[in-house]
């Protein structure tokens, strides 16, 4: 709801910020309302029925209100007392911002990103929380425009925000379906998919939850192994004495996994991308490489690892949300009948071969006994080229 006043027009001002108290008012009549709204909703009600009122005082008390309906998730709420403080105050920095928190709670992104943006105007480009908000809705419309390209039938643009996630799952679910995970459009779709699912999730993670690297996307890493040879190397004595060091350090690619240990004759000294579980500790979340990727099902285990484990400035760049498990997302893989825990080794080979872009992929040492679980070792046989030495040529 949307309210305009014409210039001077004291009356309709007074009649506007009346009718919003009495809103207000009825929230706390309606019982079991949250008690720190209840308590600034009194504040208000006191400033505006004082004997000797104060119209600064009043606002105040309007927008505090406004924010504590935001924060207890009483959006329409929220809304209304937003959208009066505007129309009251048009150039107010503070009923600005609350209008594109309330818009944005509501689903309505692009309506909000248009009221962040009237705040910083007025603040003179505002606070990083705000441009960090904007930036996230922008990349969200940016993820389903793309999307919308692959699958225009799907109108995500146009969809209710609670219903995007879900149809999006079933556009990637059938396009990998019917034209596979090397297609273009599956691939521009895939990567829609996990930018806007990961930041519906996290929003835009900031350098500390990384350590000062970069999140790294699933675009990105393609970029990192396309065209090139890749080794994945096993942990373990009898790699450690294979004395392969030399061809190991000669891929473009090498990939260590958890608690890696190099040994130079044997499993050579490179670390280009080290794959980890969020249970594995040891020494390899300290070593140097360029990429770390971090398998957590669950988004509350891959979160603590990052936050808890990552070395700041051991790495340059860190797999973001979207390549948390690669396995079971349906952005990705999508293969549920993994087990939850899959073995690192086995969820970074398949991410790999699904990828489909390395010169070569081959995997040192998991044909010894305890690398892969069973399942795991049969679908590296099947899909094995040849087997030579330690070494699996997958690709």
């Amino acid at each position: 709801m949307k309210f305009r006043l014409r210039p001077g027009s004291v009356a309709r001002a007074e009649d506007l910020f009346t009718a919003c108290v009495r809103e207000c008012a009825a929230y706390v009549a309606a019982g079991d309302g949250d008690p720190a709204l209840v308590t600034a909703v009194g504040a208000l009600v006191v400033e505006h029925s004082a004997h000797e009122p104060s119209a600064e005082r009043a606002f105040d008390a309007l927008l505090r209100t406004g924010q504590l309906a935001l924060d207890a998730g009483e959006i329409r709420l929220a809304r209304r007392i937003a959208d009066s403080a505007v129309a009251l105050r048009s150039r107010s920095k503070g009923a600005w911002r609350l209008r594109g928190g309330a818009l944005e709670a509501d689903g309505r992104e692009s309506e909000a990103v248009e009221a962040y943006e009237r705040y910083q105007s007025l603040a003179a480009g505002g606070t990083d929380d705000v441009a960090r908000r904007v930036a996230v809705l922008r990349a969200k419309h940016a993820a389903l425009l793309a999307a919308d390209g692959v699958a225009p039938g799907a109108r995500l643009r146009e969809r209710p925000r609670e219903e995007v996630r879900a149809v999006l799952t079933e556009e990637m679910e059938r396009r990998l379906a019917s034209h596979g995970a090397a297609d273009p459009g599956t691939r521009v779709l895939a990567e829609a998919f996990g930018t806007y699912s990961r930041l519906a999730v996290d929003g835009a993670m900031a350098d500390p939850l990384l350590g000062g690297a970069t999140p790294l996307g699933v675009g990105d890493l393609r970029g990192q192994v396309e065209g090139r040879t890749v080794c994945v190397v096993a942990n373990g004595e009898a790699v450690a004495e294979s004395g392969l060091g030399g061809e190991i350090d000669g891929y473009d690619v090498v990939v260590r996994v958890d608690s890696f240990r190099p040994h130079a004759p044997g499993t050579g000294e490179r670390a280009d991308v080290h794959a980890v579980s969020h249970r594995s500790g040891g020494p390899g979340w300290r070593r140097s490489v360029t990429t770390r990727l971090v398998f957590g099902e669950k988004p509350s285990e891959w979160r603590a690892a990052v936050r808890e484990r990552l070395v700041p400035g051991a790495q340059r760049w860190v797999g973001d949300r979207t390549l948390a498990r690669p396995l079971r997302d349906p952005a990705l893989i999508g293969e549920a009948r993994w087990a939850a825990d899959a073995s690192t080794a086995f969820t970074v080979a398949r991410l790999l071969d699904f990828l489909d872009v390395s010169e070569r992929v081959d995997l040192v040492g998991f044909g010894l006994p305890g690398q892969l679980r069973e399942e795991e070792r049969q679908w590296v046989q099947a899909h094995a080229r040849r087997t030579d030495g330690l070494r699996i040529v997958l690709r």
